[in-house]
């Protein structure tokens, strides 16, 4: 079996661990059940998702029991971890519908259908629906004071803001979470993000008190970039794991533009390439940065882990299409993905390349689209035009339809006829 402690402490995907001596004995032993939870505070995961994904993934792969645990419960509730402010909360359709699509996502990293190790899915509103208030006062909240919870970094960060009752009471919500995964099937060890660690610990805590199971907790770190800037941001919002809200060609576009000095460890945190591997590709980051062979195969190995081979392949060639010009070779899906952020136009039946120029913003003015036609600066679907006259039409379209203008070496317009 593989040493999945030793595994992660190379990756660097250790923050905190409880009890690091216990947890390697028991591992040692058997096989164990740990999880991870996901509240549905959206439609779809996003990449900061991916740290403890991959940790369930990375426990599965060396022999251990996942379990992915969907917030239907807690997700109606609000986490006050990592926040200055409430939550907005949800109705209970919509917090239905967002569970079933994160429980699709999550499908795609675990093994379900193992016959050795198959991971599982819960949902915590199957033991919290049913939770009253007096069992959850008496039973429950009997554990914890009030300084104990007030300790807890969730909380005491938004004393200053003020915290409802509500978020308040989260902390012992998840911290019940664990102590049924671990009465009902035995499951010792509950992973996260580093600002889970109150949350984690409250649940420890309880199974201590109320059964004396010895359980375990484990976060890893907060992701973060070298330059300063949030990791899993871009100028278009967050990074999602659905293809539809952020496409593979955008994923990719991603992590190929990481930084040489985040490269390497985003590599070791996102990837299951060896360490090997790995070593070599920092000797190239360090030797021949300009080629940027990590940030390629970084970007290669977590679009295919997210997305498939094919998208993977896919948003390869989108990239090396958009460098050479040759945007010809495009399918219109890749098209869609590839300029869904370029300045755009819809148009109809004949149009000038002078006014199309225009419509698409590609040019200020006639005059200045006219001096870029003569110049030979501008080119239609792959091609150089440098006819004044040239006018088009849906015939002359990608697929009776698309038209991909470029002016000069990177600026592209996207023309779609309607």
């Amino acid at each position: 079996m593989v040493d999945i402690l030793q595994e992660l402490n190379y990756r660097g995907l250790i923050h905190q661990l409880t009890d690091e001596e216990g947890l390697a004995k028991k591992i040692s032993e058997e096989p164990i059940v740990l999880y991870a939870g996901f509240d549905p505070t959206a439609d779809s995961l996003h990449i900061g998702h991916l740290l403890p994904i991959l940790c369930l993934k990375r426990f599965q792969m060396a022999g251990h029991l996942p379990v992915a645990l969907v917030g239907g419960g807690t997700g109606l509730i609000g986490d006050p971890s990592g926040r200055s402010t409430e939550r907005s909360l949800n109705t209970q359709d919509i917090v239905v519908e967002w569970t079933d699509k994160l429980k699709k996502q999550l499908s795609r990293f675990l093994d379900f259908d193992s016959s050795v190790n198959p991971a599982r899915m819960e949902n915590n509103y199957n033991w919290l629906g049913d939770l009253n208030v007096i069992t959850f006062l008496r039973d429950i909240g009997k554990n914890f004071s009030v300084n104990y919870m007030l300790a807890k970094d969730s909380v005491d960060s938004r004393l200053s803001n003020g915290i409802s009752f509500t978020e308040f009471s989260y902390m012992i919500l998840q911290a019940y979470d664990f102590f049924r995964m671990n009465s009902d099937i035995n499951c010792s060890l509950q992973v996260g993000g580093s600002d889970q660690w109150g949350n984690i610990t409250a649940g420890l805590e309880l199974i201590g008190k109320s059964t004396g199971n010895k359980a375990f907790g484990l976060t890893m770190p907060l992701v973060t970039k070298s330059d300063g800037t949030k990791f899993g941001k871009t100028a278009g919002g967050a990074v999602w794991l659905d293809a539809d809200k952020t496409s593979p060609y955008q994923f990719y576009q991603f992590w190929i533009n990481t930084h040489d000095n985040d490269v390497v460890k985003f590599l070791k945190y996102f990837t299951f390439l060896a360490p090997e591997e790995i070593a070599r590709l920092e000797e190239q980051v360090s030797a021949s940065p300009e080629k940027r062979e990590a940030q390629r195969v970084l970007a290669k190995e977590v679009t295919e882990l997210v997305h498939g081979a094919d998208a993977a392949l896919s948003a390869i060639k989108i990239s090396e299409v958009l460098f050479s010009g040759n945007v010809d070779t495009l399918s219109g899906r890749e098209i869609e993905d590839a300029f869904q952020d370029v300045p755009s136009a819809e148009v109809t039946g004949e149009i000038a390349l002078i006014d199309l120029l225009l419509a698409v913003k590609a040019a200020p003015s006639k005059r200045q689209a006219k001096q870029d036609i003569e110049s030979g600066a501008v080119s239609v679907n792959g091609a150089k035009v440098t006819d004044l006259n040239k006018a088009l039409t849906a015939g002359d379209g990608m697929e009776g339809k698309y038209i991909v203008i470029r002016r000069g070496k990177r600026n592209y317009y996207l023309a779609k006829f309607v």
